[in-house]
């Protein structure tokens, strides 16, 4: 195996414990590296990287001791437990089904595949090994969001009338990246998959969705190839519906009077706010009862640990140690494959309704790639 230790690391490092993890990919595996290594549930055994330049950034960053540019030595070493898959999203595919096939439990982040002619692969892969896969969409267990759905469980509003949500960021630096100016990048898969991901999370039963978007002054003075700005309706199976908008590449509003991104909740007696980078939540009560919440320094700390709240590895280390549990305590922890895919055939659905200008029934796009069962 092609490690190398770092003269001065630690013989004793943090993250020692628990089920042990190997990270594939340390771009924006970065965040799992420090949410490993503050993990009294994980030990961060390995990470591999392509760029072995990158991976001894790394290793100097954490002061940590072994890295590799083979993702065979992670899928060879019998002692990880877990691979955490953080490369392009074309890889994820190819990445889970080694790891799978090498008895690994998985962790990927979002979108979980770009190809749903994969799908039934994987997750009849998954059905024959018996090992778990965890969908890493980060926003969930945020404390916000975490407190919003802890509320609505306890039913603190009442039975859910609809959601909105929103991702909307000054992201008009991007536009100096070559790369984002390619006809692969697109917004709808990288920024507004996560307002998304709330709506499935309270609506999961998605039956169709219509939506329309537009490149807007700054993208088409840049040569931006895709939408950056749109606006999308959901219909459910039971007829509830849902709102989602994304705004990328344009000025945002004070973060004292709005919030980069939110998720709204509408009940029959109460209704509910969740603000992301500004840490706040807000709720009526079934009683009528206004609570604001604020979090202080320490917690925000916790989840942005970087320069620029770059990354926000305090999400990761909450889904992390999630998933070691369901593994440990013989529960699903979610979003699981299934759940994964389905938002993707959903992400595919509203890019599907951007082209045409019409709405499109999820259960087309499943019944295109075998996937009829999933919409059950």
């Amino acid at each position: 195996m092609k490690y190398e230790k770092n003269s001065d690391a630690d013989s004793t490092p943090l993250g020692t414990g628990g089920l042990t993890i190997g990270i594939l990919g340390v771009g924006e595996g970065r965040s799992t590296m420090s949410a490993a290594l503050q993990s009294k549930k994980l030990h961060l055994k390995i990470i591999c990287d392509r760029n072995e330049e990158l991976c001894k950034q790394r290793c100097k960053e954490f002061d940590f001791a072994n890295y590799t540019t083979s993702y065979e030595d992670l899928l060879n070493d019998a002692e990880i437990d877990i691979i955490a898959i953080y490369t392009p999203d074309h890889l994820h595919a190819d990445h889970i089904k080694q790891a799978l096939l090498h008895g690994k439990h998985v962790v990927c982040t979002k979108p979980f595949i770009d190809d749903l002619n994969r799908a039934k692969e994987l997750l009849e892969l998954q059905a024959q090994t018996g090992k778990k896969v965890f969908v890493g969409q980060s926003s969930r267990f945020f404390e916000p969001y975490k407190r919003q759905r802890k509320d609505f469980e306890a039913g603190e509003i009442g039975e859910l009338i609809t959601i909105e949500s929103h991702y909307n960021a000054d992201h008009r630096w991007f536009l100096e990246k070559k790369w984002a100016l390619e006809d692969s990048f697109k917004w709808l898969y990288g920024g507004l998959s996560h307002p998304v991901d709330f709506i499935r999370w309270y609506l999961p039963n998605i039956e169709e969705v219509m939506g329309y978007g537009m490149i807007g002054a700054n993208g088409k003075a840049a040569g931006l190839k895709n939408e950056d700005t749109m606006h999308f309706i959901f219909k459910a199976t039971d007829g509830r519906i849902a709102r989602v908008s994304g705004t990328y590449t344009s000025p945002t509003q004070p973060t004292k009077r709005d919030s980069g991104m939110s998720c709204v909740l509408r009940g029959t007696q109460g209704a509910s706010q969740a603000d992301y980078h500004e840490l706040r939540y807000a709720i009526t009560d079934k009683t009528g009862e206004e609570k604001i919440v604020h979090w202080g320094d320490s917690t925000l700390k916790y989840y942005f640990r970087f320069e620029g709240q770059s990354h926000h590895a305090g999400e990761y280390q909450n889904y992390l140690e999630y998933f070691v549990d369901s593994i440990e305590q013989s529960f699903t922890a979610y979003p699981n494959m299934q759940e994964g895919i389905g938002t993707v055939a959903l992400l595919q659905a509203m890019d599907k309704s951007l082209k045409t200008g019409a709405p499109v029934k999820i259960a087309d796009i499943l019944k295109q790639y075998n996937l009829e069962s999933l919409s059950h």
